[in-house]
């Protein structure tokens, strides 16, 4: 109450505000409201002290100094202080979260902490045991494809599966090109790629089960017409493992038509073996018809992202409410995301199937806690730079909202493994991270033929063979995305019928599933992101988390390694005797600094939501030429990192890698694409650069979500990249010394004597002359006799002069951290690192190139010039002279533009980030 005269803005509680359950002491803003503003509530008025963000909370009732703060009736933070009627909810991350952003209007100081978040107890004696929903007196019908072991697909695809990393650039393009000459029809959904990141080291990796379950369960997924397994020569897992894998763990028999193809030869070879295979399976796939089936085939997948304030009021009860009416029919709904029910543990269990389901429920949060903690993180890294922006302002928030996806009259029956087919009709638990594409993933190898994906910023993310119902939290936000989204659960907090609501959304579903296309599937992108490796596999000194919750060591004590710290960047003191270098004729393009063999448009992804369309604009802009001639090519980097990822170590060494592209010399125009929800957001990339003393305004800047969708951002890139390059030259090349180059070496498989010599002798030309040479750590060529031997080191004695991405302070010879023998991980390093091209020496077979630095690779091996001829760009002679001399040619053509890389020419190309030695799935 306030007897003084009140001269500023007023608002009524019921038009700004909504408190989310009786009895809690905190509402939440529905609408931005200023620092003044008289909110009225029935009898009583009270001013906000502070500015209050759309969906940030503020205290409703007297809460004194140490006592909790309650939504949904469950604490969430303790007051700092004692807290009036109209005061802001705020942390110290927080407050450091917006200031970051430049919010304006927050207070000095925070209001609130976190509570800890202490494990859950569970007292069996008063858990409920109860009964499910009651079955539906009639159940429903959809339209689906009926399989011959009773399953139903909501879709009819040919997949194409790259079975490790190192076959997904194969995968997408033969999927691409038979998707162009094979267009989607009536009966027939059209051929995509499941193309994803892991299993690419030398090793068998930590998370080797999850890939194979995934795979295993894309196998037998209802709505697969027909799949092809591409399997790469000398990968650590093959369709042989998934095989084994199917058999040891009760798989049904595949029904699809399914074949392997093994690379064996040239790329465009290959890819035209390998259609030909598929191409004799269309006619019995695109005959399938659509038939009546019961809803009791209807498996959905249960997901949010780019969660906000609202998404436990709106969305998350909606998808939740259809989902019991899934069940009701005999279907299964499944919930996900494990570390996004931290805190949500009593409502999760409020009535269970058995004992057993509750204490296998908690023994998955428990693993997760304990393997992230082997990594230095606690679960308290999991809400992203959106979900803070929106009023998630800590996982107890976010899991409270999350968990409303399982209805309050719906008890959980069963909880699986990652990827695990469902066992029974139902509701179903299955553990995963709250990487909402990693979580996904699994759920559809589970079984899942639809998806319900939760979002309050606006998530944009589908699946290629699921098709995935966006569900958001907003009326107004459904108006800015409304070409992306399917439904608009705002709806409701505008005064709509909550169950009349729920029974439209349900009608809205059996049309999806009977064939009716969702936004995502008409603006035709998707990805695929297997929960990704993790390094650690127990505690570790000074990186795990003590009991409370914090680090034992702070980041900057660890071993720097671990952390993936920056070094001096001075260059190695290598003595090198050396002959003549041949003459070799280098144009390069004058650049901002220096010169440069390209120079580039480059459409830069912020997180991996935005990576699909930043890829479909540049080639958009290199079709339509949209900076008229004054770049030589366009580029986009997708990858799978910025969110749904641990902090710390990982995003280190992220934020020092995209930045590094962003300064390369090759890059001429350079945007930032945000989908707008992730961690690293464009204000988080801005900081970065002014701190790498790099000026934002030489960079342009889109977002998917706040510039209203694919579209609306679209055409904001465009008129920037257009713009900008009316300024400009048309770039013309002059002719160069030697010493201007920046290059990577590497070697794959077997090393000679003769290969080791002759990669010294080139790279020691080009330092020589002034350039610089960078070998990843990774690389065979370290541990080479001849090539040690040439640069005067003993085996050992060489150490990293630069962290992975790091630019070299000095020319000269470098050698690049590398936390893993991932190919397209170290090729992305190296990349940022400032080398304008890699040549790499390849035994037994070629590798993928890369979206950006371009990979020349060659061979003094004989089997392997005569199989891959067709995508070598030189064979070397055995000989070191004339190897040395032909290799230094190689790499002048490349600068030159006079030759491109085999592999760029055919579309077998890819990137890839590395989490390094610390980063974990959240």
């Amino acid at each position: 109450m306030t007897s003084q005269t009140h001269t500023g803005p007023t608002a009524h509680f019921s038009e700004v505000a909504v408190i989310p359950e009786p009895g809690d002491n905190c509402a939440v803003a529905s609408r931005t409201l200023d620092a003044g503003t008289m909110i009225i509530d029935k009898d009583r008025r009270f001013p906000l002290a502070h500015r209050v963000m759309e969906g940030h909370r503020f205290v409703v009732a007297l809460v004194t100094a140490g006592e909790p703060l309650l939504s949904w009736n469950t604490p969430f933070a303790t007051a700092l202080r004692d807290l009036r009627p109209g005061d802001y909810v705020c942390t110290r991350p927080v407050l450091d979260a917006l200031s970051s952003r430049e919010v304006p209007g927050l207070p000095a100081e925070p209001s609130a902490q976190n509570v800890p978040l202490d494990p859950y107890r569970l007292d069996e004696t008063r858990l409920l045991i109860g009964d499910q929903v009651p079955p539906v007196e009639q159940p429903r019908t959809f339209s689906g494809f009926a399989r011959s072991n009773g399953t139903v697909g909501t879709r009819n695809h040919v997949v194409i599966v790259g079975v490790t990393s190192r076959s997904g650039a194969f995968a997408t393009e033969l999927a691409k090109r038979l998707a162009d000459r094979h267009p989607a029809t009536d009966g027939f959904d059209g051929v995509v790629a499941v193309a994803h990141t892991e299993a690419g080291e030398d090793t068998r990796p930590n998370n080797a089960d999850f890939v194979l379950a995934v795979l295993a369960g894309t196998l037998v997924h209802p709505n697969i017409g027909a799949v092809l397994l591409v399997d790469e020569p000398g990968a650590v897992l093959t369709s042989k493992d998934i095989n084994f894998f199917m058999q040891a763990h009760g798989y049904p028999a595949v029904i699809a038509p399914c074949a392997t193809f093994n690379r064996h030869g040239g790329f465009e070879d290959d890819l035209a073996e390998a259609a030909a295979t598929v191409e004799s399976w269309l006619p019995g796939v695109t005959s399938a018809v659509r038939t009546e089936q019961p809803v009791s085939q209807l498996k959905i997948a249960l997901q949010c992202g780019g969660s906000d304030a609202f998404s436990g009021l709106s969305a998350n009860p909606l998808a939740g409410a259809v989902g019991r009416e899934v069940i009701r029919n005999g279907g299964i709904a499944c919930l996900a995301e494990t570390d996004e029910l931290i805190a949500a543990e009593g409502y999760v269990l409020k009535n269970v199937r058995s004992v057993d389901v509750a204490r296998r429920f908690l023994a998955a949060v428990q693993s997760f806690k304990e393997r992230v903690s082997w990594h230095g993180h606690t679960t308290e890294d999991n809400p992203s730079g959106g979900n803070i922006y929106r009023g998630l302002v800590n996982i107890s928030l976010k899991s409270l909202g999350a968990a409303r996806k399982l209805d309050r009259a719906v008890r959980l029956d069963d909880v699986i493994n990652y990827g695990e087919l469902f066992p029974r009709p139902g509701y179903v638990f299955m553990d995963s991270p709250g990487n909402d594409l990693e979580s996904v993933a699994g759920q559809v190898a589970s079984g899942s033929n639809l998806i319900f994906f939760t979002t309050g910023n606006g998530s944009i993310t589908n699946f290629p063979f699921v098709p995935t119902l966006k569900f958001v939290t907003t009326t107004r936000r459904y108006q800015l995305l409304s070409h992306e989204m399917d439904v608009n659960a705002g709806r409701y907090l505008d005064g709509e019928d909550f169950d009349r609501l729920t029974s439209e959304t349900f009608e809205q579903t059996l049309r999806v599933a009977s064939g009716e296309r969702t936004a995502g599937e008409l603006a035709g992108h998707s990805q695929v992101s297997i929960w990704r490796n993790w390094k650690q596999t127990g505690p570790r000194q000074g990186i795990s988390i003590t009991i409370d919750g914090r680090l034992n060591r702070r980041l900057d004590e660890l071993p720097a390694d671990e952390r993936d710290a920056e070094l001096p960047g001075l260059p190695l003191t290598v003595d090198l005797e050396l002959p003549e270098a041949p003459a070799q004729t280098i144009r390069l393009y004058r650049a901002e600094r220096g010169h440069a063999p390209e120079q580039t448009a480059l459409v830069l992804p912020t997180s991996l939501c935005s990576g699909q369309i930043a890829a479909r604009l540049a080639e958009q802009a290199a079709a339509e030429d949209w900076t008229a001639g004054r770049t030589t090519r366009a580029v986009a980097l997708p990858h799978t990192e910025g969110c749904g990822v641990s902090a710390g170590a990982n995003v280190v060494t992220f934020a020092r890698t995209m930045v590094g592209y962003l300064a390369h010399p090759n890059v001429r125009l350079a945007l930032l694409l945000e989908h707008g929800c992730e961690k690293t957001h464009n204000d988080f990339f801005r900081q970065e650069l002014i701190a790498a003393e790099l000026d934002p305004e030489r960079f342009g800047w889109a977002s998917i979500q706040l510039d209203g969708g694919i579209e609306a951002s679209g055409q904001r890139v465009r008129d920037w990249f257009s713009t900008r390059a009316l300024g400009l030259a048309v770039p013309d090349r002059e002719d160069r010394p030697l010493g201007d180059l920046s290059i990577a070496i590497d070697a794959r498989g077997p090393v000679s004597d003769v290969v080791g010599r002759t990669f010294a002798r080139i790279g020691g030309w080009i330092v020589r002359a002034g350039g610089t040479v960078v070998v990843p750590a990774t690389s065979g060529l370290l541990s080479n006799a001849g090539f040690l031997a040439a640069l005067g080191f003993r085996a050992g004695g060489i150490r990293p002069t630069i962290a992975h991405g790091q630019r070299p302070a000095r020319p000269g010879w470098h050698v690049m951290r590398m936390p893993t023998t991932d190919w397209l991980e170290t090729a992305t390093g190296l990349g940022a690192t400032g080398a304008q091209s890699a040549l790499v020496h390849v035994v037994g077979g070629t590798l993928p190139g890369h979206r950006f630095l371009p990979v020349l690779q060659v061979s003094t091996d004989r089997d392997t010039a005569a199989a891959h001829a067709a995508d070598l760009d030189a064979t070397l002679d055995p000989s070191i002279d004339e190897a040395a001399a032909e290799g230094l040619r190689v790499v002048a053509d490349a600068a030159s533009g006079r030759i491109r890389p085999k592999a760029d020419r055919s579309g077998n190309v890819g990137f890839q980030l590395t989490r390094g030695l610390l980063g974990a799935s959240m």
